[in-house]
């Protein structure tokens, strides 16, 4: 690990190197005053002073829509890898540390090699929060700072960018910054000021208990009326599956060409608030009662998840879904203190 400083010029310039240097470089740029991950022709583009962006980075790690093999009717079958270098700049905390459960998830078990090898094309670059948004609440969920996964973390001390290089990759990068110094202790400070202060305030939503008591809180409230009570106003239209960090389900589906004789196997994500998702084969849906499916989304999220990578909660407090519900039903931070309220938890 090698911690350096730059000048926000300097940085600039080593964002311009980046572009002409490698073959896709994706980073957070506005549209209106909203933001979004897409791919960046120049410096000036890039925003690392965003609150959050619609979509988290999840779509370069695990895409939408994904070619799995191709094949031939009644022959043979090749599996497909789409993937391809890229860089990945600006991930706030939150979004690594989901990128970081997708990576414990999809190497488990049947090893995922689609998802793991597109995983190590990619740098990324993470940024620590300058602008809280609305609905973060990443601090109830210790992950308003992170410590892992990324290949360069970088944070804004104000005239500054405090640039700490975890991997050969990272460090390899650092080349493009050759006027980088090495950090002094006085923006090592600066820096762990502003890991103090965002373990703070990234806190629109207050957890009234600690992310590990989730698991057990759950447990003793599958018949808690919250759920009906909240999904008589869910409209199962998958908004919140769809911008949450570390929802990885995904349908499988086979598509012939009109040829008849070729096709692929593609799959493309999935959520479980969509009303066919538990649909099996008989057209048996065990998941057709809206609040059962409501209530999966925050089971998935707090006790079933955790059971298979070491206790972590998979949420990650980004907030993106309380902003995406027309409803305002899918706060998971106003659910959880609901079931708190007449629970003891030992």
């Amino acid at each position: 690990m090698s911690v350096n400083t730059v000048s926000k010029d300097q940085f600039r310039q080593f964002v311009a190197a980046l572009i002409q240097s490698n073959p896709r470089v994706v980073g957070v740029q506005a549209r209106g005053d909203r933001f979004v991950f897409d791919d960046l022709k120049t410096p000036d583009a890039l925003r690392l002073d965003y609150d959050v962006t619609i979509l988290s980075p999840r779509k370069y790690v695990l895409p939408q829509k994904e070619t799995l093999l191709q094949f031939e009717v009644g022959g043979r079958c090749q599996s497909v890898q789409q993937a391809q270098p890229l860089v990945l700049l600006g991930v706030h905390p939150y979004d690594m540390a989901a990128i970081n459960q997708m990576d414990e998830l999809f190497s488990q078990g049947e090893y995922d090699s689609h998802y793991m090898i597109r995983r190590k094309m990619i740098t990324v670059i993470a940024c620590d929060v300058v602008t809280p948004s609305k609905n973060v609440f990443a601090a109830s969920m210790g992950t308003a700072t992170v410590s892992s996964g990324y290949d360069i973390l970088l944070t804004d001390i104000g005239d500054s960018f405090v640039v700490e290089a975890r991997t050969d990759k990272g460090k390899k990068l650092m080349n493009l910054m050759p006027a980088a110094r090495p950090a002094s202790e006085a923006d090592l400070n600066k820096r762990r000021g502003v890991w103090e202060i965002n373990e703070h305030r990234l806190n629109k939503h207050v957890l009234e208990c600690k992310p590990s008591y989730l698991p057990k809180l759950l447990e003793k409230n599958y018949d808690h009326p919250v759920w009906e009570e909240k999904a008589r106003l869910c409209y199962s239209c998958g908004s919140c599956n769809q911008v949450c960090p570390t929802c990885y389900c995904f349908d499988v589906q086979d598509e012939v060409n009109w040829d008849l004789k070729t096709g692929c196997r593609y799959r493309a994500w999935d959520g479980c608030l969509l009303e066919n998702f538990a649909t099996v084969a008989g057209n048996h849906n065990f998941r057709k009662n809206r609040a059962a499916r409501f209530r999966h989304r925050l089971y998935r999220k707090g006790k079933y998840v955790p059971g298979k990578i070491n206790g972590q909660i998979a949420c990650v407090g980004c907030g993106r879904c309380i902003t995406a519900c027309t409803a305002k039903i899918a706060n998971p931070v106003e659910i959880y203190n609901q079931l708190m309220e007449r629970t003891e938890i030992g």
